[in-house]
């Protein structure tokens, strides 16, 4: 008997050479297309039209083609057409059976982007883009046009369909032209290429490289009625950014008479940088930045550069002008509602991640700041009737700031000198309560993950230590001197019982984010209870919530989701992972357990996040029994239940307990 058990162990727990699986050619952008475009998603989807269409941009950057066209048929298939050089197609040295065509189609990190020899400065450096693009396609087809001879292959899901072959001989016509259909298995079946946003995105284009023409058609069927997006157009704007902006801001008043706009050589041959800067009088302002025409929404070093270059320069000419203010600018107070366009070409750049949204090389920040700054100081000494406008203007912004934190710290300096939990209260940077949050967790090691996942602006965090007192079986004495609700009460910046007033509030949402265990539970049905009977104010406004985190993982290939109990968990199994394969299920021991990462997308992202919020009935409102001021509108029957399930009777609780059992299913112990 013992044999057997043996065996069956040694047979489960067997790791052998015969459990490694390769993937060969584009097999794991199929398995896990989010590693290479981010997911599968909206944003994912046109992901692949801007890696073709970077390819073609890369050509005229490198001055081979001055010309792009751009078509988008009714059934969602796109075609992307430039009059460069054409992919050559002549066999790989490599790969003797092969033409570098089809290499560079079915072949991860293939292109002629790496050692800089085709292409000075470009955007697809990971040589993945176009072979990316194949492998979630259903359908593609590539033209190429060298030397009077047109050349055709198709290919499918990353596999060629066809041979290469020769259409026969061309005139007046080079360059090449892919065509694609992204493939449903990967999008779903509803994912169709958006006509308005291909436009855009192929105006940005145009704008950023002003040697470029865009030729631009779709089907007009893919077009609102009331759609300002042409069905036909030509893209060229030999201003550049400048046009760009100029067209943005429309009439909108400005600080200074015109834009600082222009355009310079980076030192050592390293490539060149763009920019256009306005200030508006009023308004929001933004910032977009990109690199060798690829978008970086997320910044990176260029913007670094540029920041430092604009504030260096006011100050220097604060310092020029003997006005000392200037000495306390920043770069927020310079770049907060000014309208900024920066466009830099670099060799060799270095971004985060395939989708390229941050740039992460290093010296781009130097060479931006030294090339732009240069600029700003001569266009500042040159137009004093611009220059002595803006700085007043920013010097403002930065008294306004430092009244502002003045302001915020004699607001929350009580709270944050007086508290004396273990993690401390982790504030948030802004200043008024519009927008802002409080999430109150459980322990030290909870509040370390949520302290990393949250956003600093506009969600602060504050751990409590175990469980808190039961106020509705304590007496007033026992409620003052704890500690912890005292605590609580400074972070929030109010009063309890009588005293307690909404406006005093120093968050706009109070959120309570437990393990969803029992203890979490009972510590949540704590706070609850403390807040429903010391501020139902908070309550009846709509402002505390409870989180909603998972208690289970489940992974399976490249599908992820979160569980919140384990009927969630079973219906998961059952719907998303129902079928054959090996789901990995991983049960949070707690939030403190929970990466950042994770905590963040599941529960503090207010654009993924789940909450529910806490209310009593409408009915239940005019009864209330709290020790604070009674709000508009509370059933008895709430009031009842609260006193019975956490009041000081146990004999209420027990015959709740009697009365209730048989509908319980499930005990968690």
């Amino acid at each position: 008997m013992s044999d057997l058990f043996a065996n069956k162990a040694t047979a489960e727990n067997s790791y052998t050479a015969a459990e490694i699986e390769v993937l060969e050619g584009l097999e794991p952008v199929r398995r896990r297309p989010g590693m290479y475009i981010g997911g599968t998603d909206d944003r994912a989807l046109h992901h692949l039209f801007a890696e073709v269409l970077d390819n073609s941009m890369d050509e005229a950057v490198a001055g081979h083609a001055n010309r792009i066209e751009v078509s988008l048929a009714a059934d969602g298939t796109i075609t992307v057409s430039d009059n460069g050089r054409g992919i050559p197609v002549d066999p790989h040295p490599k790969f003797k059976n092969k033409s570098a065509l089809e290499v560079i189609m079915t072949t991860l990190h293939s292109g002629g982007k790496f050692e800089g020899k085709a292409y000075a400065t470009s955007g697809g450096l990971h040589g993945v883009g176009i072979s990316v693009v194949n492998a979630l396609s259903d359908k593609m087809t590539v033209e190429v046009a060298r030397d009077r001879q047109l050349w055709r292959q198709e290919y499918s899901r990353g596999k060629p369909v066809s041979t290469l072959e020769s259409v026969g001989a061309v005139q007046n016509r080079r360059g090449t032209t892919v065509t694609f259909h992204p493939d449903a298995e990967i999008f779903g079946a509803g994912a169709k290429l958006k006509a308005e946003r291909i436009y855009r995105m192929s105006r940005s284009k145009a704008y950023l490289y002003k040697g470029v023409e865009i030729r631009w058609q779709c089907d007009p069927e893919l077009l609102p009625a009331n759609s300002d997006v042409p069905s036909e157009a030509v893209l060229h704007f030999p201003g550049g950014l400048m046009d760009f902006l100029i067209a943005n801001l429309g009439e909108t008043p400005l600080i200074t008479p015109e834009p600082f706009h222009g355009q310079a050589d980076l030192a050592d041959d390293k490539g060149r940088v763009e920019w256009a800067v306005a200030w508006p009088v009023r308004g929001e302002g933004f910032a977009s930045t990109y690199c060798n025409t690829i978008p970086t929404p997320q910044g990176g070093t260029h913007e670094s550069g540029l920041r430092t270059a604009l504030v260096r320069s006011l100050r220097g000419f604060g310092e020029l002008v003997n006005n000392k203010k200037a000495s306390q600018i920043t770069s927020d107070d310079v770049m907060n509602g000014a309208q900024i366009l920066l466009s830099l070409f670099i060799r060799d750049p270095h971004f985060q991640g395939q989708t390229k949204e941050k740039l992460a090389s290093a010296e781009a920040s130097r060479l931006v700041d030294n090339a732009i700054k240069d600029r700003f100081d001569l266009w500042l000494s040159a137009n004093p009737a611009a220059a002595k406008p803006l700085l007043d203007a920013i010097v403002e912004r930065a008294e306004e700031r430092l009244r502002a934190r003045a302001a915020k710290d004699t607001s929350r300096k009580t709270a944050t000198k007086r508290l004396r939990l273990p993690g401390k209260l982790a504030d948030c940077s802004q200043n008024n309560a519009e927008g802002t949050e409080l999430f109150i967790v459980e322990g030290d090691s909870a509040g370390g993950s949520a302290k990393q996942a949250r956003r600093r602006e506009t969600q602060a965090v504050l751990p409590l230590r175990g469980k808190i007192l039961n106020v509705a079986s304590a007496s007033v004495d026992k409620l003052k001197a704890n500690q912890e609700l005292s605590d609580l009460s400074l972070a929030l910046g109010c009063k309890l019982g009588k005293d307690f007033d909404p406006a005093d509030l120093r968050y706009e949402r109070i959120i309570i984010m437990t393990d969803a265990d029992v203890d979490g539970a009972h510590i949540a049905s704590l706070l609850m209870t403390f807040f429903y009977k010391q501020m139902p104010g908070l309550i009846e406004t709509g402002r505390l919530f409870l989180a909603l985190p998972p208690l289970y993982r489940l992974a399976r290939g490249g599908v992820v989701h979160y569980a919140r109990d384990d009927a969630h968990k079973d219906e998961l199994m059952a719907t998303v992972f129902a079928g054959r394969g090996k789901v990995e299920i991983s049960r949070f021991k707690g939030l403190g357990e929970m990466p950042a990462k994770q905590l963040k997308d599941t529960t503090m992202d207010p654009d993924k996040r789940q909450m529910m919020r806490v209310y009593i009935p409408q009915t239940a409102m005019d009864e209330i029994e709290t020790d604070a001021p009674k709000p508009v509108g509370a059933d008895p029957a709430t009031t009842t239940l609260v006193n019975e399930l956490m009041g000081k009777q146990a004999d209420a609780r027990f015959r709740f307990i009697q009365e209730n059992a048989r509908f319980v299913e499930e005990i968690d112990v």
